[in-house]
């Protein structure tokens, strides 16, 4: 956990079944998301590497700046820019979000 003058961010393992499907294509599946909780921000699920289909997307010359987790890189679909996030050097604080992707469009289902 970290916290900055009412500011906080709480990295921990989830349970939760996500999936991320866009137009009827499975874009990505986890039983073993990370369960990122921010102040004044919606749940985050960062998916590990193998639980995404890295090979339909493709990097962005995107790129933004989070004073609490670090740089930010992005990739798109044909049809979605900037679809997906990663944070390759994050801030110690969340260290274990290194290298998960992040969708705007992520569900947790029901097993």
């Amino acid at each position: 956990m970290t916290a900055t003058r009412g500011h906080r961010i709480t990295v921990e393992p989830g349970t939760e079944h996500v999936r991320v499907v866009r137009d009827g294509v499975l874009l990505a599946e986890s039983r073993h998301p990370l369960v990122l909780r921010e102040t004044g921000c919606p749940v985050r699920y960062y998916l590990p590497p193998e639980d995404v289909r890295t090979e339909l997307l493709s990097a962005s010359d995107t790129s933004t700046h989070c004073p609490f987790k670090g740089d930010a890189s992005y990739w798109s679909l044909p049809d979605a820019a900037d679809l997906v996030w990663a944070y390759p050097d994050p801030e110690p604080e969340v260290a274990e979000i290194k290298d998960h992707f992040c969708f705007y469009d992520a569900e947790a289902v029901a097993s």
